[in-house]
């Protein structure tokens, strides 16, 4: 029988050679291979090889300025290209790519997710309806993040036209090596995943790799006797890995995420009383999250992005005890529980069912969820919203194209303005802006298209972005100003902070001021009146 054999981490950097294609499947630092990757950057450090990597990963694999991840590749000449999903929590990556020291091709995650699929079966690339109108088409930006990747010749993207309708091929792309990670392995290098808090896309990108001729090095805690796994449990037969990588230290390179080395609730092992998660304390943020929940109808399924939805969605629905009355999902594969929030976005607390990232992306993209709620950098006149170009960094797509596109009712969560902002909240007097932002966010033209508002209106999408002091609606016309906070003044705090002047609903709401008080603010109530 064929079995993977077990090198370390020194042999497996051996097999990595310059200029070829590296893939790793991890998102955030859960399930990332540590040990390996550490060693890639200090071999390159100490020897400068390998070197000219091509580096692939749906999933931004870092945990913002902390070392770890995708950022140990971070390095000028260690990496020719990346192609990517997102790199937002690696500063020094979106440094590489500002400075057009490296070539930087952006793809939506779940189209990349999707891709391992195409790439297995030998496909001519994946076609999807996904990017289209954003800097994602071909005809705008293809993907493109910097000059140095616009110069470089090639596409990773084009249109193609099946019964006059138009579509976005993704191109496959060959993988050399593939790094995965499991919690076990037994002798015959079965692959389990049991402790680990995402299901991801590993079999599949396995698969994929196996198509090309590519290695795949899987690194685990330990190994275990065979016959250990009920054989449903295992989520790579050994006969598909080519080596197995042993964590020289668990405690560090083998943590669930980065913030914890490992805790059972949020892999399925066991269930903790929902007063175990925090409650928020009440903040610009806070109160935002809980207005964009005030959108929702009982029985929704729900999606989170990252950013505010991430890091206020999860606990505020775990304060108003109505995880009965919505069904939250995450993008990795979550349905249920209270998420993690910032650099360990991706897992949950309690989830009930946990499947793959690219499973998942199949019911984004099909049949799209109910409502998403979604960060956001800037919006524009024409509905259009930025959410992966910052000035000269850009972060990337993540989930949020694919998400947004098939979505029914999308819900954008920003701060008016930013740098700087402090706002105070009472019942009574509503709003009061202490200090003003120092740069606008609704412009009248985004730097980037992440999310096309002529698209939306064709697709009849329902769209909101809600902020602090009011609220907008994507109408026919245009933007339309549909809600002011009490203690907010229209003028002052609205029109003369925006570069654009809205559409003024006749009707224009007052928000509820619930929304500011301490303490559940009754979202339950209102879900259960509506049922």
């Amino acid at each position: 029988m064929k079995k993977p054999t077990v090198i370390t981490a020194e042999q497996a950097v051996d097999y990595i050679k310059d200029g070829s294609t590296l893939c790793a499947i991890s998102m955030t630092h859960i399930s990332a291979c540590e040990t390996i990757l550490k060693e890639i950057e200090n071999r390159f450090l100490e020897k400068g090889h390998p070197r000219d990597l091509t580096f692939v990963h749906s999933c931004g694999q870092a945990a913002m300025k902390m070392p770890g991840g995708m950022t140990r590749l971070a390095h000028e000449g260690l990496l020719k290209r990346i192609i990517g999903g997102h790199w937002g929590q690696s500063p020094l990556l979106m440094d590489l790519i500002s400075e057009n020291k490296i070539e930087a091709f952006n793809l939506p995650q779940g189209q990349m997710a999707n891709m391992f699929h195409s790439m297995a079966l030998k496909e001519p690339g994946k076609l999807s309806k996904t990017g289209l109108g954003t800097y994602i088409d071909p005809r705008i930006e293809g993907g493109k993040m910097n000059q140095r990747t616009k110069d470089c010749g090639d596409d990773l993207v084009d249109i193609v036209v099946i019964d006059g309708e138009e579509y976005i091929r993704y191109k496959p792309i060959p993988i050399d090596t593939l790094l995965i990670r499991g919690t076990y392995c037994d002798e015959n290098g079965n692959l389990s995943t049991e402790e680990e808090g995402m299901v991801l896309e590993v079999l599949p990108a396995v698969m994929a790799t196996k198509r090309w001729g590519g290695r795949v090095i899987a690194q685990v805690k330990s190994i275990v006797k065979n016959g250990t796994f009920n054989p449903k449990e295992v989520t790579v037969p050994g006969v598909l890995i080519d080596n197995v990588v042993l964590a020289k230290d668990v405690f560090t390179e083998h943590k669930q995420t980065f913030s914890w080395y490992y805790d059972p609730a949020y892999c399925g092992k066991v269930r903790v009383p929902e007063t175990a998660v925090s409650t928020l304390p009440l903040t610009e943020r806070k109160v935002i999250g809980r207005r964009a929940l005030m959108q929702v109808v009982p029985d929704s399924i729900i999606n989170i992005g990252t950013g505010i939805p991430n890091d206020v969605i999860g606990p505020i629905m775990a304060e108003e005890n109505v995880n009965d009355c919505l069904s939250v999902t995450v993008e990795s594969g979550i349905y249920g529980g209270t998420p993690a929030s910032t650099i360990d976005f991706g897992i949950a607390c309690n989830a009930e069912a946990l499947i793959g990232h690219d499973r998942q992306f199949e019911f984004y993209n099909g049949t799209g969820v109910d409502f998403t709620f979604m960060g956001a950098g800037q919006l524009d006149q024409h509905g259009n919203v930025n959410a992966t170009r910052m000035g000269n960094k850009a972060p990337g797509a993540g989930g949020f194209i694919d998400i947004t596109t098939t979505a029914k009712n999308v819900v954008f969560c920003s701060t008016f303005t930013g740098g700087g902002l402090k706002v105070s909240f009472d019942e009574e007097k509503g709003v009061t802006i202490e200090q003003e932002g120092k740069f606008k966010k609704l412009v009248n033209s985004v730097l980037q298209i992440s999310y096309n508002g002529e698209l939306a209106k064709k697709r009849n999408q329902n769209m909101w972005y809600v902020t602090e002091r009011c609220v907008f609606r994507l109408t026919e016309a245009g933007m339309m100003l549909v809600e002011v906070a009490k203690g907010i003044d229209i003028e002052r705090d609205i029109l003369a902070q925006m570069e654009f002047v809205p559409l003024i609903a006749g009707n224009l709401k007052i928000t509820d001021p619930c929304i500011y008080k301490d303490g559940a603010f009754g979202l339950r109530e209102r879900l259960l009146k509506q049922q």
